[in-house]
């Protein structure tokens, strides 16, 4: 049976994810620090098809929980895997006015993640197989404007993840790095931001590159275009634009 353990359970990129995994029969575990919406969603999973759903209290500042959720998961019999999608975006304008927000920007976003799988990269060594989905952002491509330090924490994310998918192939597990462009949740509600995608169509571009063992997927797929385009940019010329 495939286990999947999803970290940012409630979010709400994680939930048509897990609509897709729940009715492909797998057995989940959800994650996450609101304990009433993780319970409603289980439900939604039970009813989708998941065979088994369980229920975890977790939060990414917390490192005090890693090693309950890295024991927990290192006793579950059959093929584990595991998909991010714990992440913060506040405005680069508030972050402008409170220095203070970076720390907590850049936890949320690439340290606290990558502490979690460090721990957990043996784990996933001593079974030999298994998937592990990082969710991180067109934003880490290049740094722009409009929100450099989301985009900083989400570049050191990507990072990590190339040298851990690097590592643990070696060991036949599968590591993949999701870049999002804008998404229709609560993180973008009320602005107006190009090629915004519907949180289904990112779940199936996930479904989609696990099957054909991606390690990179942009999603919507634009974007892999665009950032090529963004990342060709002359200095000189890139930072005289508003992008």
């Amino acid at each position: 049976m495939q286990n999947w353990i999803v970290l940012g359970a409630t979010s709400g990129m994680a939930r048509p994810f897990l609509r897709r995994l729940a009715i492909d029969g797998a057995a989940l575990i959800l994650a996450g620090r609101d304990m009433a919406a993780l319970e409603a969603l289980a439900k939604e999973c039970h009813l989708q098809g998941a065979p088994k759903v369980e229920v975890m209290a977790f939060d990414i500042r917390e490192d005090a929980a890693f090693p309950a959720l890295v024991a927990k998961l290192a006793a579950i019999e059959g093929v584990l895997n595991l998909a991010c999608f714990v992440g913060a975006m506040p405005e680069q304008s508030a972050i402008d006015a409170d220095p203070a927000l970076i720390d907590a920007v850049v936890r949320d976003n690439f340290t606290g993640p990558a502490k979690l799988l460090t721990l957990l990269a043996p784990v996933f060594e001593a079974r030999g197989a298994g998937c592990i989905v990082g969710v991180g952002s067109v934003a880490g491509d290049r740094g722009r404007v409009g929100n450099y330090v989301y985009g900083a924490a989400k570049a050191g994310f990507a990072t990590y993840l190339s040298g851990l998918r690097n590592r643990l192939a070696r060991k036949g597990v599968h590591v993949m790095t999701v870049k999002p462009g804008p998404v229709e949740t609560r993180m973008t509600a009320g602005k107006k931001l190009p090629f915004m995608a519907r949180p289904e169509t990112v779940a199936e571009d996930i479904m989609g590159g696990i099957a054909r063992g991606a390690n990179v997927v942009y999603t919507a797929k634009i974007w892999y275009f665009l950032m090529a385009v963004i990342r060709a940019i002359p200095e000189p010329i890139f930072k005289k634009l508003s992008i």
